[in-house]
């Protein structure tokens, strides 16, 4: 019989950590966090990790497990995230898998199978050469499912993805015997509701100390270029703090690419008909349904 396991997806801002927290307290749960940056130690309030006195004494797993001096990978997490559901089953607990790394979790519930393709360091330090637009646009000519998900401004994701679909070997594909029974939970905010709770979001991190945050890593040994490599917040930090922007330039910038990369996640998850969405406010909505599907 295969192990129940609930997956909870959505935009960024949308309230995951608090909607997966909610259900974990109900179905005596524990959250296997599915971020691709909140695995690192010392990204706090860019990536906006859950706090202590958030978790509600609900256990999380796969947050600060990663040094920011080595790269964690979807493999990575495939073997580590397996790990934490079989320890949490074990103990007679609900996973609950919340995140908005796609492609984690589809690879953890094994809908996406990781192609076994070692480094080629000869085509990386070709493929290095390029731009992120030249790279983009390979890969939408080569892997354009992988290229509507990924991260455009993530040089090393781009050579990578290229990497595994200009290999001789099979591509990432869909797998015909998940590990996992899965209940799909997705959240999904009106258009003008997504709007300000990022904008709410992202004023809140900046009042905690973002930009300080930012600045303490750099000083630390965290290169500009590795704050570029990491996408999204800790790129805008890595052009403010080099002064390539004013503050004005970067509150506006980071708000809009935020909202696009919101947009790009649920264009991702879109295609999942097996998600049932809800709105934020209806955790208790989501419960019963959850609880039914666990007592089949």
């Amino acid at each position: 019989m295969r192990v129940k396991l609930i997956a909870l997806v959505g935009p960024t801002a949308s309230g995951k950590s608090a909607f997966a927290v909610a259900l974990a307290k109900k179905l005596n749960g524990e959250v296997i966090s599915a971020d691709s940056r909140q695995v690192y130690r010392g990204l706090d309030i860019g990536t906006g990790k859950i706090t202590k006195r958030e978790m509600r004494g609900v256990p999380h797993h796969m947050i600060d497990i990663a040094s920011l001096n080595k790269t964690f990978t979807a493999h990575d997490f495939l073997i580590q995230g397996r790990r934490a559901a079989r320890d949490i089953t074990k103990r007679t607990l609900v996973p609950i898998v919340s995140g908005g790394t796609g492609f984690y979790i589809d690879t953890l519930v094994g809908r996406i199978s990781l192609a076994d393709v070692p480094p080629n360091k000869k085509m990386r330090a070709r493929l290095d050469k390029k731009t992120n637009q030249q790279l983009l646009a390979l890969l939408r000519k080569y892997a354009p499912r992988r290229a509507k998900n990924i991260d455009t401004h993530n040089k090393r994701r781009l050579v990578r993805a290229l990497e595994i679909a200009l290999s001789k070997k099979a591509p990432p594909s869909r797998t015909t015997h998940p590990p996992y029974n899965v209940l799909w939970i997705g959240i999904s905010p009106s258009k003008e509701d997504l709007r300000k709770r990022i904008r709410a979001r992202l004023m809140a991190r900046m009042k905690l100390g973002m930009v300080a945050e930012a600045r303490r890593l750099y000083k630390n040994g965290l290169s500009y270029q590795r704050m570029e490599n990491l996408g999204l917040e800790y790129r805008w930090l890595a052009h403010l703090l080099q002064k390539q922007i004013t503050r004005t330039e970067f509150d506006a910038g980071l708000s809009r690419d935020i909202y696009r990369y919101a947009k790009r996640q649920l264009t991702y998850w879109k295609r999942n008909k097996d998600i049932r969405w809800f709105a934020p406010n209806k955790t208790n909505d989501a419960v019963r349904l959850a609880k039914k599907f666990l007592a089949l």
